[in-house]
């Protein structure tokens, strides 16, 4: 059995197995007997499925595209232009634009938000780009969005965890409560993202500064602001 042969068994039973799955949740449902507390454990286990199972099926796709010869495999695709940037940033500050706000998060990170996350560091590195490494670091993680465009209304509920915890080993120590600083803020703005930001400590006081100040948001964050 060939290495595509094997990938392309490997997507089917991936299907399968999700149509399984929301058998299984339709058949448990049935008549509405059961209850609720049940039925929410039921689906945080048929979405945290679904989550595993499609970053498995994105990266088996995305290893194949037509070619002249038929269907041969190729490196990932970039999701820099689908799914967000990084650049640098300020006093060798790291900035991260998601085109899109936190997700809910109950009882766990999200893993389609830390491998997102992954995804962009590993195409910046790619490009040319260098990372910095903080001994000692602040992360701000500031979402744009207006009334109608927010699904969240608490901090606490959004998955902001999955963001500390991709950068922990690649841009930072392991954390603690002395090593990595999180500010979570939220700005009023037409534009549904988020911004996260990844700078040193002692820098803290110039950023909230610089945030604070008479300047434009978006100049803010494409650091025009020098």
């Amino acid at each position: 059995m060939t290495e595509m042969t094997r990938d392309m068994a490997r997507i089917q039973s991936l299907v399968n197995d999700a149509f399984i799955q929301t058998g299984s949740l339709v058949a448990l449902a049935d008549g509405g007997q059961m209850r609720p507390e049940k039925m929410q454990r039921t689906l945080e286990q048929t979405m945290r499925f679904f989550e595993c199972a499609t970053l498995e099926l994105r990266q088996l796709c995305e290893t194949y595209s037509p070619g002249a010869g038929g269907y041969t495999p190729k490196p990932k695709a970039s999701y820099i232009e689908v799914t967000g940037t990084v650049e640098p940033f300020g006093y060798h500050w790291i900035h991260i634009c998601l085109n899109t706000l936190l997700p809910h998060c109950q009882y766990q990170s999200p893993e389609w938000l830390s491998d997102t996350i992954r995804q962009l560091l590993d195409d910046y590195e790619e490009k040319g780009g260098r990372l910095p490494f903080f001994r000692r670091a602040m992360l701000v993680i500031d979402e744009h969005s207006n009334i109608s465009g927010r699904h969240i209304y608490d901090q606490d509920n959004k998955g902001w965890k999955a963001v500390s915890n991709t950068l922990k080993g690649r841009l930072i120590p392991d954390d603690d409560q002395y090593t990595l600083s999180i500010a979570l803020l939220a700005t009023r703005s037409e534009n549904n993202v988020c911004h996260i930001t990844l700078l040193d400590l002692a820098d803290a006081g110039d950023f909230f500064s610089l945030h604070s100040g008479n300047y434009k948001v978006c100049d803010f964050y494409k650091g025009n602001w020098t």
